[in-house]
């Protein structure tokens, strides 16, 4: 007996999709409902997908303290504004932008967290010590965006390199992997320095100013 598997992405009879312009540019937003989590995820699409060359990719995961209110307490919001400038300058890309605040745990628990860093606990021991996964994010969704796109050989701006073993994993093909360094400064170096020496985030200790 076969077992039917629910998509992940629901179908809309009218997507949802419109113009964007932006500081450093126009895009096309598109949004993506996840069916098993009811969250909203976003693809800011620049240009044809059917290209010869892989797709330039950026992940972002959502951070509201670092992307809407310019925390200096992460490297969030100047990774993604670097990652939308580069699109641009590059002439077409994605960006897929996650409804998964604090690595997945939530922006409640994620300012817990913060609380606990307050006191001197690291960034990934502050998650263990909340009883959450120091990362909690999934990337199958991603590779189910990006095929909805047509897009399937990219490369992948990030630091890390789950990110990379995940989608290649869920079907994508990671052509290269681009370094995102962007935003470091005192307030974060720290915070930096876990995710480099605990997380195998690819942050060099000359990125890192050390």
């Amino acid at each position: 007996m076969s077992v039917s598997i629910p998509p992940l992405i629901e179908s809309d009879d009218v997507p949802a999709e419109a113009r964007l312009p932006t500081k450093f540019g126009e895009f096309k937003i598109r949004v993506f409902h996840e069916v098993k989590t009811e969250l909203d995820h976003v693809a800011l699409v620049l240009g044809d997908m059917d290209g010869p060359d892989p797709v330039l990719v950026r992940v972002h995961s959502e951070c509201l303290t670092g992307d809407s209110f310019s925390s200096l307490r992460c490297d969030c919001g100047p990774q993604l504004d670097e990652a939308m400038k580069t699109i641009q300058d590059v002439g077409w890309g994605v960006i897929v932008y996650l409804r998964q605040e604090g690595r997945g745990i939530g922006l409640r628990a994620k300012i817990q967290a913060y609380n606990l860093q307050d006191q001197g606990v690291d960034t990934m021991d502050a998650n263990l010590l909340l009883g959450h996964p120091a990362d909690a994010r999934n990337y199958e969704i991603v590779a189910d965006i990006l095929k909805s796109l047509g897009v399937s050989r990219i490369d992948l701006m990030t630091n890390n390199p789950d990110k990379v073993e995940q989608l290649s994993k869920y079907g994508i093909v990671v052509e290269n992997r681009k370094s995102l360094i962007a935003g470091i400064g005192e307030e974060n170096r720290e915070y930096l320095i876990t995710k480099a020496d605990k997380m195998r985030h690819e942050i060099s200790e000359e990125d890192l100013g050390t």
